[in-house]
């Protein structure tokens, strides 16, 4: 008799364990499915997306912020009234541009800038400036400054639009997309806008 209840103390142990054991893999798996849920449903996830959907953001990130960055420096270095008013558009579009291509790579599950790279130094980026030329750019002041952030700007600009027409080909992500056309627009008349104003410089 003894030996029977002790028998099915153990047997019960057992399942106590199994049970426990389960339990703890189910969590697991809860957790897992947690875990990648948003790449399923995060925002800019209707289309789905690709390796080129998660470059053409992690590319364009730091290339938006270069312009910030350049367009923050021109109230304190330029008193051309239409050079002030561009850098003040420039910032007010490119800004929630970032904000949303980050929403975008971490509902990815991609990480928001390319590894080993800032904005500050990316050699080889379509129309990316070099540091030498933001600091050439930084102690630059008045008519000179306008014409070399003009000149900068525009290519900066040409190299924005070329990596939204590479999106426009090989990306999937349908809002993605829509941002690259939305960029190849706004910024092709900024192009000309500022070729125009480089004649008056």
């Amino acid at each position: 008799m003894k030996k029977s209840l002790i028998g099915i103390a153990a047997a019960g142990a057992a399942v106590v364990a199994l049970v426990a054991g389960c339990g703890g893999n189910d969590t697991a798996g809860m957790n897992h499915s947690s875990s990648t849920a948003p790449a399923a449903t995060g925002s800019g996830q209707a289309a789905g997306n690709n390796a080129d959907d998660v470059t053409f953001a992690q590319g364009m990130v730091p290339h938006h912020q270069q312009a910030l960055d350049m367009a923050k420096l021109v109230p304190s270095r330029s008193t051309n009234a239409k050079v002030l008013d561009l850098a003040k558009r420039i910032e007010g579009a490119q800004d929630p541009e970032i904000q949303k291509m980050n929403a975008w790579l971490k509902g990815w599950g991609a990480a928001t800038s390319m590894p080993g790279m800032d904005h500050g130094s990316m050699p080889g980026m379509s129309g990316m400036m070099s540091a030498e030329d933001m600091k050439m750019l930084e102690q630059s002041k008045g008519g000179a400054f306008d014409k070399m952030w003009l000149d900068m700007m525009i290519k900066h600009h040409e190299g924005a639009v070329a990596m939204a027409k590479t999106e426009l080909q090989k990306g999937s992500n349908a809002d993605a997309k829509k941002l690259a056309q939305d960029i190849i627009d706004a910024q092709q008349k900024e192009i000309t806008e500022m070729q125009g104003l480089l004649k008056a410089v």
